[in-house]
């Protein structure tokens, strides 16, 4: 059981770095949360693999410092919180009511918890 359990923790983490990358790509995905995501499951499966996403020349700074602090960088919680307010109208004129309340939502109670973390 324990070796499906490895097999499974390995493909999630695949499946995380997969959606981080597109996340560099595509504004409007974040990318840390995936890789941060990404090195959860391979600290599971293969912890090599994590320390690697950890060493990463641009995103490895503020993988570990969540890992070591649970500290958020001010340019990252402006980001979310930027990208959480804009998909509110973008919800809005695409789908419109009731949807426009899971970001609205999403924002409300998410946006708070991230500006309140250690810097």
């Amino acid at each position: 059981m324990k070796h499906l359990s490895r097999h499974a923790w390995m493909a999630a983490g695949l499946f995380f770095v997969a959606l981080g990358t597109i996340g560099i790509f595509l504004p409007v995905m974040p990318t840390v949360v995936f890789y941060l995501a990404a090195a959860w499951c391979f600290g599971k499966s293969h912890p090599e693999w994590a320390e690697r996403l950890y060493d990463h020349p641009t995103h490895g700074r503020h993988l570990r410092d969540w890992r070591d602090r649970r500290a958020v960088s001010r340019k990252g919680k402006v980001s979310a919180i930027l990208a959480m307010s804009a998909s509110v109208p973008f919800t809005w004129f695409t789908v419109g009511w009731p949807w426009v309340l899971i970001p609205a939502t999403v924002l409300l109670v998410v946006g708070p918890w991230i500006w309140t973390r250690a810097e």
